[in-house]
């Protein structure tokens, strides 16, 4: 890094970065990175921004994981919204889910009213959130808990094609419900968590 982006970059006030990974190293001798070990690419990655400290810092990270337990508890009054694991041998998964993310998250219920897609394994919920009346379609259903629902689905009676927000759907008569992420419902789609 030259010197004027370090004089830059300690002058700034404003400026907070937290540096998860290093995919390419400036030195051309070492480059492209994402091929090697996740160990390796911590080591290049602490390298580079030893001599830069705050306000530009690596996030913490451990191999012990009851330090990592003792991370996700402790630290959420502060705002930590989870940890994420990831294999210390792994390259860089580019286009591909590889990390465990762990996050905090409240949950609220939310009857099924409906789904989109196949029954066996729908794309989407409709759900009435508790303490609403209003029908809302989820995000897409992760396909193992799509499996899961579909299952628990199967006998309930068809109640129709119906509509929400301009998306058709099949109406049922169960008293399935589900989990929701707290917050998801009031303006974004819902995401759907577990059957409750």
């Amino acid at each position: 890094m030259d010197g004027f982006v370090r004089k830059a970059i300690r002058e700034s006030t404003n400026l907070r970065a937290s540096c998860w990974d290093v995919l390419h190293h400036p030195d051309p001798a070492i480059g492209d990175t994402r091929a090697l070990p996740y160990t390796r690419r911590r080591e290049l990655l602490l390298d580079l921004l030893a001599d830069l400290g705050p306000p530009i810092q690596p996030v913490p990270a451990t191999d012990d994981r009851s330090v990592a337990e003792d991370w996700y508890e402790s630290l959420q009054p502060l705002g930590l919204e989870g940890v994420v694991a990831k294999r210390a041998t792994a390259g860089y998964p580019a286009g591909r889910r590889a990390w465990v993310k762990v996050r905090h998250a409240d949950t609220a219920e939310a009857r099924v009213v409906g789904f989109t897609g196949p029954r066996r394994r729908p794309r989407n919920l409709v759900l009435v959130p508790a303490g609403t009346g209003r029908p809302r379609l989820s995000a897409r259903i992760d396909p193992v808990l799509a499996a899961g629902i579909g299952t628990a689905l199967i006998n309930a009676p068809a109640t129709g094609q119906r509509r929400t927000h301009g998306e058709p759907y099949t109406g049922l008569e169960t008293d399935l419900v589900v989990e929701v992420l707290a917050g998801t419902g009031r303006h974004g789609t819902l995401t759907v968590v577990r059957i409750r």
